[in-house]
């Protein structure tokens, strides 16, 4: 038996692994950073050892982007430290690593979809640990492991922008939306499926990065108007520039995802962002 080891999994992504788990032959080891500490180094590498884990799948992050600003210590040890430690275990071990990386490694002045080998230029703090964790994964280079970029995750699980808008909908008539920053949302379920799918296919001695998104280009002005429209709520949403909702760390304006290279080499098919928001509202009881 094949043994996981799922870090984060009290995340959206970690969480949408945990439901999924029963549908794959792999025995997981799920873990928080109550059960494990990933930035301590010497206790990840007795939990591999005792639990024999063959697969790392890092779903941990420092992910309060603003709050990161001002906590530049504690994201570096989750995104960057912890990153490096996993990395050094998989290569001692020989072990497969699969980490997820985000958009926000980009400075978000592109005019097309970025591809993985695009340069990177954060502008926040979580941007920049972030980064500082993938280039520390390439250093250290574990064979068979991967970065997975991913943009505007939301779920049925946690705090994220879909279960936001649903509350603020029903509270108030209307929503300023900011309109001028284009990506794509993912589905953590999407992300969770093709993570499980891919691992048996994943052989490469130099590490490779892969981005992952639903399909389709909107700003979060277009995803918050699908959401009350799917959800037949009745709140007017109205488009606002970014200046005019300053937060204390800078978004990327364009962080559309190429994910041409992830659907070559694992011959996957992406969902529809629409789709996807679909089924997750379903889930969420919220679908009418």
């Amino acid at each position: 038996m094949t043994n996981i080891l799922v870090t984060g999994s009290n995340g959206q992504v970690g969480s949408e692994l945990q439901a999924l788990s029963n549908a794959y032959k792999y025995n997981f080891y799920f873990t928080d950073r109550d059960s494990l500490d990933i930035t301590d180094k010497a206790a990840l590498r007795e939990f591999v050892k005792n639990n024999a884990i063959d697969i790392i799948i890092n779903a941990a992050a420092y992910t309060a982007v603003d709050k990161a600003e001002e906590d530049h210590e504690n994201a570096d040890r989750v995104n960057h430290l912890a990153v490096q430690y996993l990395a050094e275990i998989a290569k001692e071990k020989s072990i497969k690593l699969v980490h997820i990386s985000t958009d926000y490694v980009f400075d978000g002045k592109n005019y097309k979809p970025y591809t993985e080998d695009d340069t990177a230029n954060p502008n926040s703090v979580y941007g920049a640990t972030k980064l500082a964790g993938e280039k520390a994964m390439q250093k250290v280079n574990p064979k068979n492991s991967i970065i997975i970029r991913t943009s505007w995750v939301y779920s049925n699980y946690g705090v994220n922008f879909v279960k936001t808008m649903l509350r603020l909908g029903k509270e108030r008539d209307s929503l300023g939306v900011i309109f001028d920053q284009m990506g794509t949302p993912t589905y953590a379920k999407d992300l969770a499926k093709v993570i499980l799918d891919i691992i048996p296919l994943i052989q490469n001695s130099k590490l490779e990065i892969y981005h992952y998104s639903n399909e389709g280009a909107i700003s979060w002005y277009d995803f918050a108007k699908e959401i009350m429209r799917m959800a037949k709520i009745e709140c007017k949403i109205n488009p606002i520039e970014t200046k005019d909702y300053p937060t204390p760390a800078m978004r990327p304006h364009y962080s559309l995802l190429n994910k041409a290279k992830i659907k070559k080499d694992f011959s996957i098919t992406i969902p529809y962002w629409k789709d996807s928001l679909d089924k997750c509202l379903e889930v969420l009881g919220e679908r009418k």
